[in-house]
């Protein structure tokens, strides 16, 4: 029997009632559909300092980041959703990468151990006209030099205040297909790789 690709789903906002939130929560639903088991993580649950090497040397790393670190290990993929800040990535997602990417006792300074071999499938919604569409290209920069495999599949939805439901799902029906399709290829594109 086939290993179902097990997929982290999170977004780079803490806001409670992130419009990216209710946009991963679709892509998570198209690779359960497609067989992949789903774990949504909101990111508020792991609160973590502003990345600071001078503390990581005396402290070490925290509760928070270990728990961080095990769940991206955990998984084989992950789904992102991130609005953008300023034309790019926003704090939240970038410093759970910078401490996610900090070695734990007995790794090497460069293992990356949460990040190489594993896949990714980025989208973002966002108020403005473009939908975030220019955080993404900074966001696959960064994960693709750390060693994850972000599959082409992207999507921005913009104008995010008229484009979702109060059930939190996407007014328009192809931009919700979309979404979910995104979620499919991250399933199929682990699953193929789990098999070599």
């Amino acid at each position: 029997m086939t290993t179902p690709p097990k997929i982290l789903a999170f977004a780079g906002s803490a806001r409670e009632a992130s419009f990216n939130k209710m946009l991963v929560k679709i892509a998570a639903e198209g690779a359960k559909m497609a067989g992949a088991e789903v774990t949504y993580l909101d990111l508020r649950e792991l609160p973590m300092p502003l990345f600071d090497q001078d503390l990581e040397a005396k402290e070490g790393l925290t509760e928070n980041v270990l728990k961080f670190k095990t769940l991206l290990k955990e998984h084989h993929a992950f789904a992102i959703a991130s609005p953008e800040y300023n034309s790019s990535i926003t704090p939240l997602l970038k410093n759970v990468i910078d401490w996610a990417s900090r070695p734990e006792p007995g790794e090497a300074p460069m293992a990356l151990t949460c990040f190489r071999g594993k896949i990714a499938a980025l989208m973002a919604t966002s108020p403005g006209g473009l939908g975030g569409l220019r955080g993404l290209s900074h966001i696959r920069s960064i994960l693709s030099s750390i060693g994850v495999l972000v599959i082409p599949e992207q999507k921005a939805i913009p104008n995010a205040f008229q484009a979702f439901s109060e059930e939190g799902k996407l007014k328009d029906e192809k931009q919700q297909t979309a979404i979910a399709e995104i979620g499919r290829q991250l399933a199929i594109t682990s699953a193929k790789l789990l098999q070599d």
